[in-house]
């Protein structure tokens, strides 16, 4: 069978989901899945501005704004997954509380070392973390002792917890999930939590618009929701 390419622009925290799904897809289809990863923003971004891609994948909200502006086709929108924020510490070190609202405020305060995703380059957590460091009254606090991750693969904060670079880290719970020898503590309190929608859509300028659909439709079968649930998220 004749390879033909799919380009897929897509949020960081479906990575290694999309990366485990592929080799079926590729194998029963023929199509060939060409992937461009870095935070929800930064790719809808990317795809606004023009460049070349079949679909992406990124907040619903995001897929909505770009239906608006003409690069992603109407009607195509499949949720893929919903994803929580979680909070990790290094592997082996001692398990903070943050099993309320109160017990999750007093472990950042206590933490000399924070990772979180950039609230300013496109990390839908980073972005909301914020928000949340404002409604606790501990956005100083919170300024002085955070390290953001640049976005996209590097970016992952599971790294940083990996090299000792930070003590406590936040970020999706796929993305903490992508990195091994870690200690997941779970998601942050439910008051303070983001549920974020990752949506995919056909481009307006899609090369190839039957390969993309029928990956969608893929990223929403049932072989494809049971790796969603093991990777952290929910079906969309």
């Amino acid at each position: 069978m004749t390879m033909t390419g799919i380009t897929v622009l897509s949020t960081t925290a479906l990575q290694t989901t999309l990366e485990a799904l592929a080799p079926e897809f590729q194998r029963a289809t023929g199509y060939h899945l060409t992937f461009h990863f870095g935070p929800s923003g930064r790719m809808a971004n990317r795809v606004r501005d023009g460049e070349a891609n079949d679909l992406a994948i990124v907040t619903g909200a995001g897929i909505d704004d770009l239906v608006s502006k003409g690069r992603i086709v109407a009607g195509t929108r499949g949720d893929i997954a919903r994803s929580k924020i979680g909070a990790a510490v290094q592997k082996g070190a001692p398990r903070p509380d943050i099993s309320t609202v109160d017990a999750f405020k007093r472990t950042l305060l206590a933490a000399t070392t924070i990772g979180m995703s950039n609230p300013v380059g496109g990390g839908q957590s980073g972005a909301h973390l914020a928000k949340v460091f404002e409604r606790l009254g501990i956005s100083d606090a919170m300024q002085v002792k955070a390290t953001y991750g640049p976005g996209g693969p590097e970016g992952l904060i599971g790294k940083y917890l990996l090299r000792k670079e930070v003590e406590f880290g936040l970020q999706q719970m796929p993305e903490l999930m992508a990195v091994d020898g870690i200690d997941i503590l779970g998601p942050i309190p439910a008051e303070l939590q983001l549920d974020t929608v990752f949506s995919a859509g056909i481009s307006t300028a899609a090369k190839n618009p039957e390969g993309a659909k029928q990956w969608i439709a893929y990223l929403r079968s049932p072989a494809a929701v049971a790796v969603i649930e093991a990777k952290g998220m929910q079906q969309g």
